[in-house]
């Protein structure tokens, strides 16, 4: 794939993109603003939202540098048995679960700091790491799609996939942070 580096050859690669994406935003914040007041009971859920997607963000957007660059070196392929999207996808699911429980027990201890942790670090750490979880796998798909994508409409890996993992990651993690906030709460 030769990439054309003008202003003209970018911009009409990652206007859409970006177009798309802004709209996608949209929607992260009308899921916030929907559960605003559950957020503001409990301020340690409050501190988990940037935190969980900021964190879901940062591992799609490490599997997205891997994957682009062992695809242009030459050695990912896109198969189910790929020891390459295999062994990362799989490295970005352990790296979160180790983190989420992290970030989770340290929301409930900021909140205890400041005296206002209404739910237990058990519940805190049961939204944290659920939520977390499921936004690191649904991660790995969306950085493999998007990777795919990038491959199946010639445009460079590099461009696209990070800001197309970020946003969705963004949207993702208010979702799946609310579904665990009705499940746990």
């Amino acid at each position: 794939m030769t990439t054309d580096w003008t202003v003209r050859a970018i911009t009409r690669a990652m206007l859409p993109v970006l177009l798309l994406l802004t709209l996608v935003e949209l929607g992260s914040g009308l899921v916030l603003g929907s559960f605003e007041d559950t957020l503001l009971r409990y301020p340690s859920l409050l501190v988990l939202v940037p935190v969980t997607i900021g964190t879901a963000g940062n591992l799609g957007s490490v599997l997205a540098a891997r994957l682009s660059t062992a695809f242009h070196l030459g050695t990912l392929s896109f198969a189910p048995d790929d020891e390459t999207l295999v062994g990362n996808a799989l490295a970005t699911v352990a790296l979160a679960a180790t983190v989420f429980p992290v970030v989770g027990l340290g929301a409930w201890s900021l909140s205890a700091l400041t005296g206002s942790t209404d739910l237990s670090p058990w519940t805190v750490l049961a939204v944290s790491l659920s939520s977390g979880l499921s936004l690191a796998v649904l991660a790995v798909v969306v950085t493999v799609v998007a990777t795919y994508a990038a491959y199946r409409l010639e445009l460079d890996p590099d461009d696209v996939v990070i800001p197309v993992v970020t946003n969705t990651c963004d949207v993702l993690g208010v979702v799946l942070l609310y579904v665990a906030v009705l499940v746990f709460v």
